[in-house]
Parts: structure tokens; sequence; C-alpha cells
């Protein structure tokens, strides 16, 4: 008699055998009564690059090789007209990971974080936590100073993760010092790159594949609990360092460079360009090319690294219930209208790639022109995954999207971004979102530039239009190269499209009208009482 039935003794013994008859009848019943089991949950592999426009070769870049994305794209839909909530890292993933415009979450700069605005707020993976998914992180998904955070918490939320992983690998640990900077010694804000000798395994990104291919390993191993994993890969950041190999691939002198900037400038407003920086003076024509091919090989390098994950996903048999997700926290410009990074509310610096491929519940290889925001991912991946999600969001579903990618929407996407001070003049007038509801600690009143991008028009302006309008008609001019604000001919379309986005601004701010301030003092990580 073992330890168990001598403690538990039973009070009429008989044979196992009878038993296990006993229990599988039972069990078969219980079955009976219950229906038919229901399907397992779905998985969510959730994949954000840092810094990455749509310079990709499923988006039509005509140089850029990113092969595994583009595999990506054929088995889900590609998103053609997606945008950032604000072209910055912290106010846009802030943003996409509650689903709320920053307006609502407070946060319209970096190195803050929700929880000292809306420390209540369930953020996407909390929500997944809270409906029984194992969440993961590997690197960079809330805000990270980059590179010097690389391989701690950065600005991260402990209440959105079960595990977090922070590799560091050879481009922060041993490279710094053989990294070219326009700035010598800073890396994250300035325009810097390096060809490294080292392999794709010994930098911070191949590290972070492969931390993902072994918590995919785990999760295969133990189907019970669905996982939501997400992988931030930190390239193509600043500095863009990836194995020289990548920088094989795209020739120096190959590089495109824009061209006529003095002419394309002229009828912009100040705001508009004024995300520029002064060290930007210092590229010549041949750095201007060094960049781009360096931003082009960390595109390529990071798309390898994309592939060994997604590889790992099928060969453990995850795909067919695996929800994939590819996006990036902002687009990024390379010399368009004479501006590089971010920070701007032109196309290339609020629209970002993406992807989503959901097994069994959208299309293939679609093409969705429809409008659309990061903010959209959180309803969107809660409605695939019967995960219940906060009353306030504000973003829209994409389901009808994904299942038929001619769907319209919500027909519109909203960016925004921040400029200086506004003058005493300019205080007297009261904006969409009242600049003096933003004075939390050592802020300073800034003022606000929205920009509402529709199928056809982009139309932004700033400061409700006291420091300017901008006003570009895609289907004849794409590259955003005329401004029409002023043009009497187009005198209609701004007052249509001036009403419009003010309701949508307007829209962004909480119940309460009041964009939620940076609270004092410290926040205690609460789980289940935030």
């Amino acid at each position: 008699m073992n330890a168990l039935t001598t403690r538990f003794p039973l009070a009429h013994p008989r044979p196992l055998s009878i038993f296990l008859i006993s229990f599988i009848a039972a069990s078969s019943c219980l079955a009976a009564e219950q229906g038919p089991a229901e399907p397992a949950r779905p998985n969510v592999l959730f994949i954000i690059s840092d810094d990455l426009n749509n310079s990709l070769g499923c988006y039509g870049h005509p140089l850029v090789k990113s092969p595994n994305i583009d595999r990506l794209a054929q088995q889900g839909v590609r998103f053609d007209r997606a945008y950032c909530q604000f072209p910055l890292c912290g106010p846009s993933r802030n943003s996409l990971l509650t689903g709320l415009y920053p307006n609502s979450t407070g946060i319209l700069r970096n190195a803050e974080i929700f929880r000292q605005t809306i420390p209540r707020h369930q953020s996407l993976p909390h929500a997944f936590r809270a409906a029984g998914y194992f969440a993961a992180r590997i690197g960079k998904l809330y805000h990270y100073n980059v590179p010097n955070s690389i391989g701690t918490n950065g600005h991260d939320d402990p209440g959105s993760w079960e595990l977090e992983l922070n590799p560091a690998g050879c481009d922060r640990l041993l490279e710094e010092s053989d990294i070219f900077s326009l700035r010598p010694g800073s890396f994250g804000g300035t325009l810097s790159w390096y060809a490294s000798p080292r392999g794709d395994l010994l930098h911070t990104d191949g590290i972070q594949a492969t931390d993902a291919q072994w918590v995919l390993e785990r999760c295969a191993r133990d189907p019970s609990r669905p996982f939501f994993l997400a992988v931030g890969f930190f390239r193509p950041h600043t500095p863009y360092v990836s194995p020289k190999e990548y920088f094989e691939g795209y020739p120096e002198k190959e590089m495109p460079l824009v061209q006529g900037v003095e002419d394309d400038v002229k009828d912009l407003p100040a705001d508009a360009l004024g995300s520029q920086k002064k060290e930007h003076e210092l590229l010549t024509d041949t750095l201007r090319q060094q960049a781009i091919q360096a931003y082009f090989a960390s595109v390529s390098f990071m798309d390898a690294q994309v592939g060994r994950v997604l590889d790992t996903l099928e060969r453990l048999g995850l795909a067919d219930n695996t929800i994939v997700v590819f996006t990036s926290d902002h687009g990024y410009h390379l010399g368009e209208h004479g501006l590089w990074q971010k920070m701007s509310l032109f196309e290339e610096s609020a629209r970002v790639p993406l992807i989503i491929a959901a097994p069994g519940q959208g299309s293939q290889g679609g093409v969705a022109a429809a409008p659309v925001g990061l903010v959209d991912l959180y309803p969107t991946l809660a409605e695939l995954c019967n995960v219940p999600t906060p009353e306030n969001l504000q973003g829209q579903s994409l389901v009808p999207i994904l299942k038929d990618p001619s769907e319209l929407g919500r027909g519109w996407a909203l960016s925004q971004v921040t400029r200086g001070p506004r003058t005493a003049a300019q205080k007297k007038k009261v904006p969409v979102a009242p600049s003096s509801q933003v004075t939390a600690g050592s802020r300073t009143a800034p003022t606000f530039g929205f920009t509402l991008r529709t199928p056809r028009w982009r139309y932004t302006e700033w400061d409700e239009g006291n420091r300017g309008r901008e006003l570009y008609d895609h289907e004849n001019d794409p590259l955003e190269q005329t401004n029409l604000a002023d043009d009497p001919a187009h005198a209609e379309y701004v007052a249509q499209l001036s009403k419009q986005l003010r309701e949508a601004a307007g829209a962004t701010l909480p119940e309460s009208g009041e964009i939620p301030q940076i609270q004092e003092g410290l926040w205690a990580p609460n789980l289940t009482n935030p």
C-alpha cells in the first residue's frame, strides 16, 4: 500500500481497472452533458520593429530586401494605409498598448508611461493575462532609451507581462566605440551607423530571436495556456548597426537621394519642418547615402530575425493557431522634405507597416486600403481572441477588414504631434486639446498639430490653423510636395476636412475632457488592483 492510500485509506478497496472504467464512464457522461469541447483559443505573436517606415518589399520598395515580412504579408492582410497616433516612440507605444489616443493616455513625450497618468487602465497584454493567457515580452514594447536602456526593462509596465527578457548583444556591449555618429558619442537620437564584423546571433536582435524560439518551444510543450508573445526588435533604430554582409547588399553609391527639397518646402508652415535638427546640416551627399545604406541594412537584418521566429512557429506546429501581427511604432524620414528620423506629420513619419495574419479568421494575401491606426490593434486582437476589454477603448476593431479587405472601416486615421510652447496671444484661443491641461510637473504647454488621413487626402492643422495648414491630394501628389491648403479651388475641401479633423481630435480626449496629468510620486505595481 502506497503512502497515499495509507494516509487516505479506501473504505471499499477495488481493482484499479474498475476505478478507471468508472472514471471514464463518468467523464463520458459529463462530456456528453457539456457538449463538444470549445476550440483552443488562438495564440498571439506580436512583433514590433523600432523606427521602421514602409521600406519593405511587400510595400513596393524597389531596393529593400525583406523576404520574411513579405512572406507574412502573403499569409495575412497587409494594411496599405496604417498610421501611428504620435510619431515618437513613447507616446506611440503607450497609445498602441492602451488602445487610447495620446490625449487620453496623457503621454506626449518619451520616458513616461501610462501608469503615471491613468494607473488603473488595463493594457493590451494585461487584458490577455487577466483572460488566462501567458504574456511574455522580449525586448522593446514600451519606451526604451536606445541604445542605453538595451538590456534593461526600460520604461516598462511590470503588470503587462508574466515573463520579461532583456538581452544585450555586441551592438550594446562591445561596439559603441566603433560606431560613426554625426555627434560623436551620441547614438540614440543622432544619425549613427556601423557595419559590424560580428554575426547575427551576437547582436541584440539576433539574441532576441533566439529567446523567442526558446519561449515558443516552452509554449509548444505545454499547450494548456494560450500565449501572447511580444517581440520588440530594436533595429532599424539608431545606431543603425548590423552585420556587414547586410551592408553589402546595398551598395553605397546606389542609394537614392531625395531631390528638389528647396522647392518642396517653400509652401510649408514652420511647424511642418519643426522636427529638423541642427546636426543634419552636417550631412553631405556621401553621408546621406551611407545613412540610407545603413538603415536599409538594418531593416534586412531585422527581417532575418523575424524569419527565424516565424520559422520556429511553423516548425513547432503553432502557426495554424497563432495570430501574427507585424508593425512599427511610427514611420521614419530619409531626407524627404529635407527631414530625417521622426516627429513630423508627413506620410513618411506617420505611416507604418501593418500586417495581421489570423489563420481561419482573415483572408490570405489581402490588401486593405482603408486608413487605420495602431490604436485599433487592441480591440482587434481582443475580439479575435474573445478577451474582455475596458469600455473606454478608442480604436475600432479591424476584424471586418481582415475578413473582407475591401471594407472601409471608419474611413480615416488621426495622428498628432507637439511643437514648442504657445505664445500669449495663442493661449487666448481654445485649441482642440487645451494646452492648459498639459502642464503637469515641469511640462510647458505645447502647440498641437493634428493630421487627418482619408483615402485621398492628408489634411493638417497646426494650432487649429493659427500656425498653418496643409492639404495634400494623394491621388495626384503621393509625395506630398504641393500644399493645397491656401488654394481657393480647394477651399471647400479644406472646410470639410477641418470640421472632420476637429471632431475626430475632440473625440481623442477622455470622458473628463482633460488630458490626464503626470501624477506626483511613485506608483506601486498591483496586477489586480492597479
